[in-house]
C-alpha cells in the first residue's frame, strides 16, 4: 500500500473547508512553480469575483519575466539573478507590463514535447545574459534576439485572437477580467526586521528586491485563517526539503520525534529504544496522525537563519482539511500534476508546517483582518 493512501486511510482526512479552484496543472521540467501557483491563485479570484473558470497561460508570464531578469541583470552588470524562480509579485509585475493570455492561445510550448521543459531555454538566456555583459550593450538587435529565442521556443504572441466565440487583443483581453494586481497584498513574518513595517525578503529569488509587509508570527497565522474562513484563497512560498514534506503522501507536518503516546503499549517499549533519528523515521511513515512541534517565532527565526529554512516552493492553500483527531490542516494546491502524488495532487499541511517554514504568503488585501489592516496602514 503506497504512502498516499497510508495517510489518506490512517489520518482519516475530512474537508471543513474547499474554495472552488481550477484543477490540478504540472509545471513539469521547469523551475516555474512561483507562476503555476499565482496563476492558479488569480484563477481562484476570477471564480471568487464571480468571473468564470478561466484557465490562464502562465508561460506568457514567464517569458515576460525572463525579458525581466535580462534587463535587470544587464544594469547589475551581470550579477542579476536569470534563474527560473521568483515570487508571487513576479507574476503581478509582469501582469502589469503585459497583460495575461488564455492558455489555449498560448501554451509556451514551440519545441517538442507534450509538457513544459525549461532545460534549453535556461542555458540559452544564461548565455544572452552573459554576453550582453560583455558587450556593454542592450542594442535593438540585442532585443530582437531575445525575442526571436522565446519565439521559438514559447511561441510568437499573437496581437489578435478569439476566445470563447469573441475577438481580443492581449490587452482588451485582460481589461475583459477585471483583475486589479494593487488588490493584492505579500506579507511574511521574520524578527530580524521590525513588525507592521515593509521590508525586503533575503532570498535569491527575490531579484527584483520587492518589499513585503512583516507580521508577528502569530498574526500572519491569523490572516490566512481569516482569509479561508471568508473564501479568498492563499498564495504560499516556503520550504519544502524537511523530511516531514511529502508530495507522494500529500502530508506536510513538523514531527515530534520524542512524542509516543498515539502507540500501543508494546509499541511504545519499542519506540523508547530507538535513536531519535530512527525515531523520525518511524514517524515518517505517514500512516496516522502524530504530536508536533510547536513553533515560535524563535524557532522559526533560526531556521531562517541557520539556511534550515529555504524558499524552495510555491504552492496555493484552498482550504480546509481535518484529521480523525479533529486537527487542521491547510488544503494545498501543488503543481506537479496528479500522477504518483496524494489527494489529486494535493498536500495537506499542518499549522505547524505553515508557521516553521513559510517565507511568505499572499492573499487580497480584503482578506486581512480589520484590526491587523489597521497596524499596516491598508
Amino acid at each position: 500500500m503506497g504512502s498516499g493512501v497510508q495517510a489518506q486511510e490512517g489520518y482519516g482526512f475530512k474537508p471543513v473547508k474547499e474554495i472552488a479552484v481550477t484543477s490540478v496543472k504540472n509545471q513539469a521540467i521547469s523551475g516555474t512553480c512561483w507562476c503555476f501557483a499565482t496563476t492558479s491563485f488569480m484563477e481562484a479570484e476570477l471564480l471568487r469575483m464571480h468571473k468564470g473558470t478561466y484557465d490562464l497561460s502562465e508561460m506568457y508570464i514567464v517569458r515576460q519575466k525572463y525579458k525581466n531578469q535580462l534587463a535587470d541583470n544587464f544594469l547589475r552588470r551581470g550579477k542579476g539573478n536569470v534563474g527560473q524562480g521568483s515570487l508571487s509579485h513576479t507574476f503581478m509585475n509582469a501582469y502589469r507590463q503585459v497583460g495575461i493570455l488564455p492558455e489555449s492561445v498560448y501554451t509556451g510550448i514551440q519545441y517538442d514535447s507534450e509538457r513544459h521543459n525549461h532545460s534549453e531555454i535556461e542555458g540559452y538566456v544564461s548565455a544572452l545574459a552573459k554576453e550582453e555583459v560583455l558587450l556593454k550593450n542592450r542594442s535593438e538587435k540585442v532585443e530582437a534576439l531575445e525575442n526571436s529565442l522565446f519565439d521559438i521556443y514559447m511561441g510568437e504572441i499573437p496581437q489578435q485572437f478569439t476566445y470563447e466565440g469573441k475577438e481580443y487583443t492581449p490587452a482588451s483581453f485582460t481589461a475583459s477580467l477585471g483583475l486589479n494586481m494593487d488588490d493584492y497584498i505579500e506579507l511574511t513574518s521574520f524578527t530580524h526586521h521590525p513588525f507592521y513595517k515593509k521590508m525586503e525578503i533575503e532570498v535569491p529569488d527575490n531579484w527584483e528586491h520587492q518589499l513585503m509587509y512583516n507580521l508577528p508570527l502569530d498574526e500572519l497565522q491569523q490572516v490566512i485563517d481569516a482569509a479561508l474562513n471568508q473564501g479568498f484563497t492563499v498564495c504560499w512560498d516556503g520550504d519544502v526539503s524537511e523530511a516531514g514534506f511529502s508530495a507522494h503522501a500529500g502530508v506536510a507536518i513538523m514531527p515530534d520525534g520524542g512524542e509516543v503516546k498515539d502507540l500501543s503499549k508494546s509499541d511504545r517499549a519499542r519506540f523508547e529504544k530507538l535513536s531519535p533519528d530512527r525515531r523520525r523515521q518511524e514517524i515518517l511513515k505517514f500512516e496516522q496522525p502524530y504530536p508536533e512541534l510547536a513553533i515560535t517565532p524563535e524557532q522559526r527565526q533560526q531556521g531562517f537563519e541557520r539556511f534550515k529554512t529555504t524558499d524552495d516552493h510555491l504552492m496555493h492553500i484552498t482550504g480546509l482539511m481535518k484529521d480523525k483527531k479533529g486537527k487542521l490542516y491547510y488544503r494545498t494546491k501543488n503543481s506537479w500534476g496528479t500522477n504518483s502524488v496524494a489527494h489529486q495532487g494535493y498536500v495537506y499541511m499542518s499549522p505547524s508546517y505553515f508557521r516553521a517554514k513559510t517565507i511568505y504568503i499572499m492573499v487580497h488585501k480584503d482578506a486581512i483582518p480589520e484590526a491587523i489592516k489597521k497596524e499596516l496602514g491598508l
